[in-house]
Protein backbone atom coordinates (compact mmCIF):
# COMPACT_ATOMS: atom_id res chain seq x y z
CA UNK A 1 0.00 0.00 0.00
CA UNK A 2 1.14 3.47 -0.70
CA UNK A 3 1.32 6.56 1.40
CA UNK A 4 -2.01 7.99 0.30
CA UNK A 5 -3.82 4.67 0.66
CA UNK A 6 -2.63 4.29 4.26
CA UNK A 7 -3.58 7.85 5.11
CA UNK A 8 -7.04 7.50 3.55
CA UNK A 9 -7.73 4.24 5.36
CA UNK A 10 -6.48 5.83 8.56
CA UNK A 11 -8.84 8.77 8.20
CA UNK A 12 -11.75 6.43 7.50
CA UNK A 13 -11.00 4.27 10.54
CA UNK A 14 -10.66 7.34 12.74
CA UNK A 15 -13.98 8.72 11.55
CA UNK A 16 -15.81 5.41 12.00
CA UNK A 17 -14.27 5.00 15.44
CA UNK A 18 -15.40 8.46 16.47
CA UNK A 19 -18.94 7.76 15.26
CA UNK A 20 -19.05 4.49 17.20
CA UNK A 21 -17.92 6.28 20.34
CA UNK A 22 -20.52 9.02 19.89
CA UNK A 23 -23.34 6.55 19.25
CA UNK A 24 -22.34 4.36 22.18
CA UNK A 25 -22.12 7.18 24.67
CA UNK A 26 -22.25 5.80 28.19
CA UNK A 27 -24.97 3.27 27.40
CA UNK A 28 -22.80 0.82 25.47
CA UNK A 29 -19.24 0.62 26.82
CA UNK A 30 -18.34 -2.30 24.54
CA UNK A 31 -19.15 -0.28 21.41
CA UNK A 32 -17.33 2.73 22.84
CA UNK A 33 -14.22 0.59 23.42
CA UNK A 34 -14.48 -0.82 19.91
CA UNK A 35 -14.73 2.72 18.55
CA UNK A 36 -11.68 3.86 20.52
CA UNK A 37 -9.68 0.89 19.24
CA UNK A 38 -10.68 1.65 15.66
CA UNK A 39 -9.79 5.32 16.11
CA UNK A 40 -6.36 4.33 17.45
CA UNK A 41 -5.87 1.96 14.50
CA UNK A 42 -6.68 4.82 12.15
CA UNK A 43 -4.16 7.09 13.82
CA UNK A 44 -1.50 4.40 13.46
CA UNK A 45 -2.34 3.95 9.76
CA UNK A 46 -1.90 7.66 9.20
CA UNK A 47 1.50 7.59 10.89
CA UNK A 48 2.46 4.60 8.74
CA UNK A 49 1.47 6.57 5.63
CA UNK A 50 3.52 9.54 6.76
CA UNK A 51 6.56 7.34 7.34
CA UNK A 52 6.13 5.79 3.91
CA UNK A 53 5.96 9.26 2.40
CA UNK A 54 9.12 10.33 4.19
CA UNK A 55 10.97 7.18 3.12
CA UNK A 56 9.60 7.00 -0.40
CA UNK A 57 7.34 3.94 0.00
CA UNK A 58 10.31 1.71 0.90
CA UNK A 59 8.72 0.55 4.15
Amino acid sequence: MGELTDKAKGLANEAIGNVKQAVAGKNNPDLAAEGKAQETKGEAQQVKGSVKGALGDKV
